[in-house]
């Protein structure tokens, strides 16, 4: 019997959140994963005594939805979507939606669009931002694609979505692969941001021989300023948290940095478009190079903070 508002396929911690999340807010979800054996260790934990459905198989899945059918993926992107569009086809008829909440490659959002329009079937390609915490409580929702679909959607997107000042943090973006060209950009900055703390971060560690917990005060000073953000504040955090040595646990973090592409995706929009985003750009080129050296290599002149006396913010203007 078609009882389900929703289905959701992928329950990594951001597929339960969100499966949570949209159960509080009075929506029945179906939630299957493609190692089914998830699916019912989830209902027996995380979702018990909720009103969340299972289902053991795609079919079982698409027979319990309400009409329009709308079944939301947050799995890896690339080939992955593309393997569980070409499975759900069948199972649906005209009308009915195809979610990606992954951070997909906008082209491919795109495609998938014009592909499943010619079909019938309704695809948005939606950018989810908040992490985990934001899955769970209130995400940032970047919706685009089939303007068809929007109707059918908006009332549980803006209910699951983060509010400021009673507006939810959810509207439709644009038409085919709007939303992840938005999500795309939205981490861009977020890779210049990250940069720009990184640097900072260097320049009192390696120039000023600051201690963890002079920087971190100096991290929450700024973030009583203009500079209040999630980023600054939880930098503070991280440089005060301690192990369970009660030592400092960021210096035992090896320097690397890993990425999963949507940085990179958009230095080269930026390229193509002629619109110059170079700290984007160094930003992941830093990243680069951060996953190429295995030990970090700092020139002597920046490296002596145990050798030399501190030098004060004003001797470094001079120089």
């Amino acid at each position: 019997m078609a009882q389900a508002d929703i289905a959701l396929i992928g329950l990594a911690v951001m597929g339960q959140n969100l499966v949570l999340n949209m159960n509080d807010h009075g929506f029945v979800v179906c939630a299957f994963n493609r190692t089914v054996s998830k699916v019912d260790s989830f209902l027996a934990n995380e979702a018990k005594g909720t009103q969340v459905v299972g289902a053991h198989s795609l079919q079982e899945m698409v027979s319990k939805l309400k009409k329009p059918r709308r079944v939301m993926m947050l799995v890896k992107a690339g080939q992955a979507v593309d393997d569980f569009i070409n499975q759900l086809i069948p199972l649906l008829e005209p009308g009915d939606i195809i979610i990606d909440g992954g951070n997909s490659e906008y082209r491919d959002s795109t495609r998938r669009c014009k592909d499943l329009k010619a079909r019938g079937i309704l695809f948005v390609g939606s950018g989810v931002s908040g992490g985990e915490d934001g899955a769970r409580y209130g995400p940032s929702l970047m919706p685009g694609g089939d303007p068809a679909a929007w109707p059918h959607i908006k009332p549980i997107f803006q209910s699951i979505a983060a509010q400021v000042e009673g507006e939810p943090c959810c509207d439709w973006v644009g038409e085919e692969g709007a939303g992840h060209f938005v999500k795309m950009v939205h981490n861009g900055i977020e890779y210049g941001d990250m940069q720009l703390i990184c640097e900072a971060y260097h320049l009192m560690k390696d120039v000023l021989c600051m201690e963890q917990d002079e920087m971190a005060k100096a991290f929450e000073d700024w973030n009583k300023t203009e500079l209040d953000s999630f980023l600054i504040e939880i930098t503070a955090d991280i440089l005060k948290f301690r192990d369970t040595d009660s030592k400092h646990l960021l210096p035992k973090i090896r320097d690397t940095a890993g990425q999963k592409g949507t940085g990179k995706w958009t230095a080269i929009s930026a390229l193509e478009f002629g619109i110059p985003v170079t700290l984007i750009g160094e930003a992941v080129f830093a990243r680069c190079l951060s996953s190429l050296k295995e030990e970090r290599i700092v020139h002597p002149s920046t490296n002596s903070c145990h050798s030399s006396r501190r030098r004060t913010p004003s001797e470094l203007r001079t120089h």
